[in-house]
């Protein structure tokens, strides 16, 4: 049972625009940012949501890393393709004009694909992907990030945990959206854990030694420092098939870098050689499918949710009330919350208040006494 104090939809959106526009990002590119984080607690994806709004995206515009104002420059189209660089500015805002792009093309021309270069982080992957699947299009997406997962039987952080994202529209209420990182944890998720005080499930954070890590706080100082890794989806070694989420997140990192021609693995620390901050200059790719251009989206529509349908109505293991498919929990989050808000723990309290009382913003919350 959820015993956190929640916050209006309302009150959010309009506290991070205002937020965002204290720091010197546009009106309307503060709008974009604040939908992609709020779509994250919308779907209860809250490692990438309101808990992310100030260390990710606010402490990084201050400290120089994240430039407030996104100029978009198109290096490269055709009728079919896009190469954007985004000049190091929010990568949700160019990922938000990629989409809007490549939505165009692929209702024109069956198929697009797009990548971004010099970009920073772009929240849910599953935003970007939904966007299409919400026009009745298939979306694929994927992105580098700061090195984290260690290769399978290695010990150093080399690739970040590179989603690999897709969204499917179906005859259903919700889409198929699959969105989860190439590791079997993401940094977000153990950045949560640390806000909450909680330890990381042993397993999922190797050390150089090759033992296990739990201490959250511990992790995340260990894999700015790459004295730990992040263990691939399947886990540690073999045995557990490692090699294939090793595999997924090398497909990634190849796509984010290759289709971009930017930087890659060791290069996205954030970090220059002395120690000091850099740009992340992250890349991005796109893929956009008109299912009209094949069997229809009609079919494409009833087809998935067939499949869905018929994965759900399996038999289930002893103890388990049901089985879900993707896209499915988070609806119902979604079908939980969107009445209620935001919920929101301490730690989130506590940094609102700080940015509120800096930029002197008119906001009394809920949770203040």
């Amino acid at each position: 049972m959820e015993t956190r104090p929640y916050i209006s939809w309302d009150m959010v959106e309009h506290f991070m625009v205002d937020a965002f526009q204290a720091v010197g990002v546009p009106e309307a590119d503060a709008r974009i940012c604040a939908d992609v984080l709020m779509e994250s607690d919308r779907r209860g994806i809250e490692s990438h949501g309101c808990n992310r709004f100030k260390p990710i995206y606010m402490d990084r515009i201050l400290n120089g890393t994240l430039k407030p104002v996104t100029e978009i420059e198109i290096l490269k189209e055709t009728p079919t393709t896009v190469v954007m660089d985004a000049h190091d500015g929010m990568g949700m805002v160019a990922s938000h004009k990629m989409m809007e792009m490549l939505i165009e093309k692929a209702k024109t021309y069956g198929m697009a694909g797009g990548s971004i270069c010099n970009s920073t982080h772009y929240g849910i992957a599953g935003y970007w992907a939904t966007m299409a699947s919400k026009e009745g299009l298939l979306g694929i997406t994927g992105t580098n990030a700061r090195p984290s997962i260690a290769p399978t039987f290695g010990v150093e952080n080399m690739m970040g945990t590179n989603p690999l994202t897709f969204a499917f529209p179906t005859d259903e209420e919700f889409p198929f959206c699959l969105d989860c990182a190439t590791s079997i944890v993401q940094r977000g998720k153990i950045e949560y854990y640390a806000r909450e005080g909680k330890d990381t499930p042993a397993g999922m954070v190797v050390s150089e030694k090759g033992e296990a890590m739990t201490d959250s706080d511990e992790i995340l100082k260990a894999l700015v420092d790459g004295t730990a890794a992040l263990a691939p989806l399947g886990g540690i070694g073999d045995e557990m098939c490692g090699f294939k989420g090793y595999g997924y997140a090398a497909v990634v990192e190849i796509l984010s870098a290759a289709l971009t021609g930017g930087p890659f693995m060791k290069a996205l620390t954030g970090l220059n050689a002395d120690g000091s901050r850099s740009m992340y200059h992250l890349g991005h790719f796109f893929f956009v499918i008109n299912p009209d251009f094949f069997m229809g989206e009609n079919t494409f529509r009833k087809t998935a949710g067939d499949i869905c349908r018929a994965l759900r109505a399996s038999r289930k293991a002893p103890g388990q009330e049901r089985i879900y498919t993707a896209g499915e929990k988070e609806w119902l989050v979604w079908q939980e919350r969107k009445d209620k808000g935001v919920p929101v723990g301490d730690a989130v309290q506590k940094e609102f208040i700080e940015i509120r009382d800096k930029y002197h913003l008119p906001y009394h919350f809920s949770f203040e006494k």
